[in-house]
């Protein structure tokens, strides 16, 4: 399944791998989840999860961001002229828009305005993981 993963669920899931998010991160690197990112997106998750406040080991964000970068879906999406509450937030919407994903999975699900988000569905990991466990049943 195609997805886009906003860098505040990879956070969260390194943080707490028994938690929603952390479940996400082990579907990812089971390769259940195929993320779709463009070179903004991998910045960001490179700048953020190695960040000195979070103590995540180098070596394995450097791993993770290269298992992303050969498994994923690379994109080069169309900018979209819509603003969002938080101007980082574009390109995680921008490539779901682009790739087409079903699901864009963010902590900040306030960030994603309805109206810009077409068909996407923006949801949290709690309810990424409902959802995805009702439809494998």
């Amino acid at each position: 399944m195609k997805v886009v993963i906003d860098t505040n669920v990879l956070v969260s899931g390194l943080l707490n791998p028994f938690g929603s998010s952390g479940e996400i991160v082990r579907m990812i690197a089971s390769g259940q989840l195929i993320l779709c990112y463009d070179a903004r997106i991998i910045s960001e998750y490179s700048e953020v999860l190695n960040r000195r406040k979070f103590d995540f080991d180098k070596m394995s964000v450097e791993i993770l961001l290269s298992f992303i970068k050969e498994t994923g879906i690379p994109s080069s999406p169309t900018p979209i002229k819509k603003l969002l509450p938080d101007e980082d937030d574009v390109p995680f919407l921008e490539v779901a828009l682009a790739e087409d994903v079903e699901f864009l999975v963010t902590g900040n699900i306030s960030h994603f305005p309805e109206k810009y988000c077409k068909k996407i569905k923006v949801v949290s990991p709690k309810k990424f993981i409902e959802m995805y466990r009702k439809d494998l049943l």
